[in-house]
Parts: structure tokens; sequence; C-alpha cells
């Protein structure tokens, strides 16, 4: 596998960076640009004159990760060609409808995929007007549990108001867009950690709607929920960021799923989460520090390692907003750290995210999380 990337911070083209970029002809093109959710299609239109061969997919985010850190404002554009002539891949699309249409537009999503010999899907779709527990949900029926599944939602720099994803029909508010890659050579594996602290007692969500949480303990969500907030309640929702819900087990004990506040309903007394919370489960508020979390992004690249002992070429890593918001001027720190524990020869590209989408553990458990950092760590057999 052989990859190149190139970051740009406004829409112009340097033609030896372009040059160097299409050495390797790119079959496929990751996209990602954290900056105003694009209208103007000049831009891409340039970019696939230049490659049009290649296959161009992605998202907008809440900032861009490469190999030597985070950039806002700009593009990171990374090229990948597949060496083995086993090894290819598919794009497909699909509309997500709205909210109570995820779980089948993720079915809708995997049902376009040829099932043979299909080894990793990586997912794009939209940040708001989705659930993503469910998007995930359909798609993981849909395809056969040894297929990684990983991705992410799409940002718009943490305003939660309106993402668009890059894909075949180009770029659109409402269009889901999968990579199936394929061939027995290509060897994948994914993990997701976050580093967050429990903070404050456990509670049962006694009044959920899916991803609605309506009532704590039998008390409205929002009210309690701001209790514990205290000075921090008069910046939701944007401060929810800071203070994600972590889902518990049955016997108490941490999931490792967090649960990431988008909105506020004053009137209901209700939080909007960006993922489904079971009825009658526990959950309990968690916070952060900055070193806590770049710990847990340097633990993702050690697990993503521990799963496959062949070198990879590629990394996508895709972390949350939220941590973005607690690191502030330290964000560098957690990629870096990633960085170093994956090596040089590795080529990092992602995004921050309104969900990560990745392994729950082990292959063949996939989920939505919050406030992680997903890797999925991609290479070809070459021997």
């Amino acid at each position: 596998m052989q990859v190149r990337q190139i970051t740009r911070h406004d829409l112009s083209y340097n033609k030896a960076r372009i040059d160097a970029f299409s050495a390797i002809e790119p079959q496929l093109i990751l996209a990602f640009w954290a900056r105003e959710p694009l209208d103007d299609t000049d831009f891409l239109d340039a970019l696939a004159g230049s490659f049009p061969s290649a296959q161009l997919i992605g998202c907008s985010t809440s900032g861009d990760i490469h190999s030597q850190g985070v950039q806002d404002g700009g593009w990171v554009l990374t090229g990948i060609r597949f060496e083995r002539p086993d090894t290819r891949f598919q794009v497909v699309e699909a509309t997500l409808a709205g909210l109570e249409d995820s779980r089948a537009a993720g079915l809708r999503l995997s049902a376009l995929l040829p099932p043979e010999d299909l080894r990793c899907v990586l997912v794009f779709a939209p940040g708001v007007g989705v659930n993503g527990s469910a998007l995930v949900d359909g798609l993981a029926a849909g395809l056969a549990p040894e297929v990684w599944i990983s991705g992410g939602l799409a940002g718009d720099n943490g305003r939660f108001t309106r993402t668009m994803v890059l894909g075949p029909g180009g770029p659109a508010t409402n269009s889901l867009v999968a990579v199936g890659l394929y061939g027995q050579h290509l060897h994948v594996a994914s993990a997701s950690h976050g580093g967050w602290k429990p903070f404050g007692p456990r509670r049962k969500a006694t009044r959920c709607e899916g991803s609605l949480l309506h009532e704590l303990d039998g008390q409205p969500a929002l009210a309690l929920y701001k209790k514990y907030l205290g000075p921090y309640a008069s910046g939701l929702p944007a401060n929810g960021l800071l203070f994600p819900l972590e889902i518990m087990d049955d016997d108490a004990k941490s999931t490792g799923l967090l649960r990431t506040i988008l909105g506020v309903d004053e009137a209901r007394q209700s939080i909007q989460l960006a993922g489904s919370v079971d009825e009658g489960s526990s959950l309990r508020l968690m916070h952060a520090s900055p070193d806590a979390l770049v710990e847990g992004a340097e633990a993702a690249a050690t697990a993503s390692l521990a799963l496959e002992s062949r070198p990879p070429s590629l990394a996508l890593c895709v972390s949350c907003v939220g941590r973005k918001l607690v690191m502030g001027e330290r964000i560098e720190e957690e990629v870096l750290a990633v960085a170093d524990e994956l090596g040089s020869e590795v080529v990092l590209a992602g995004f921050y995210s309104n969900g990560e989408i990745g392994s729950a553990g082990k292959q063949g458990q996939y989920r939505l999380h919050n406030q992680t950092m997903s890797i999925s760590v991609l290479g070809e057999d070459m021997t």
C-alpha cells in the first residue's frame, strides 16, 4: 500500500506538492476539511480533474488530523494506492431520510457492498440529524462479524448545525458513504479509548427514547445534569462536550461507551445525546484532563497494534470534538502521541468528529463512540 498526503490551508494548488502526490497515481483519496461546509464545488472539480481515475471521499470536520498534528480551516488530502492485484475497493452511497431512518439507512448501505472477500468498511456519515448508534447497528447487522467497521460522523467545528459528507454524488448534508476494502492480503485492526474519569454517582435512565434522555432517577434529566455542572451549566449545550455520560453495565462496571450531549430542550427538560441509551441503563457523569486524554489516545494506538502484528501503512484516526475542547492548545499532543506509538512509517489521516465508529473491544463488536480516539490501522501483506 502506497500512501501520500497533502495538507492545505487554502484552496490553491502547489504544483510541486501535487506532483509528489500524483506520483503514486492514487486510486482512493480521503479528503477532510475543517472549514465552512462546502457549497462552492470549484475546488472539488479541480481536484477531480487532477486525479480523474481516483475516487474522492470524506467529510467536513471540527479539525483535521495528519501525520504532523492537527490543523483547522484547511484541507488534508490522503492518497492511497493498493499494490496487490487482488486488493480492491468499492465506494457506495445512500441517502439518510432523517433521524428515524438511521438504522434502515445503515442496512441499505451494507446491502450495497458485495460480501465476498470483504475485510473492512470505512464509513462517513452526517454529524447532525442522525442516530449514530442506530446507524452502526444497522450497518453491522448487514455485514459478516469478521468485517472491521470504522469511520465517524462529520463535524462542523462544534456548532452541531450543518455537516457535509463527500461521495460519488458530490458533497451533501444527508449522504452516507462507505468504502468496502477487499482482499486476502489486506490487514486491518481497530481500537478505541477515552481517558475520561467518573464524576458524581451513578444514575438510572428512567425515561428515554433512543438518543433523547428525558429522566434520570425519575427526575428531569436536564435539571439534574445542570446541578452537577454548576457554573458550566450556563454554557450548555456547548459545555456538554466537556461532561459526557458513560453507559455502565448491569454490574455497575464501565462499558467504555460514552455519550456526548448534542443539545438540550429547556421546555421538556430533556437532553439530546449523540447516540442511543437503553431505558433502565445506568449512567454517570465524566470529565477529563489533557494528560488523561493523551494517555487514552496512546492506549488506542497500542491496542490497535496489538491486534495486528504486521506493520501498517495508514492509520485512520477519528477523535471527538469534545476532546479537542478539553485539550485546547495542547490538542496536537494526543495526535503526536499516536504518531510516536505507531512509528514514522505510518501515515496518519483523520478528523475531529461528532461521533466515532469503531470496535467495542474486539472484532465483530462495533459501536458509535463519543469522546474517544478511535484508530484503525491498515496495510497490505506484500509477502
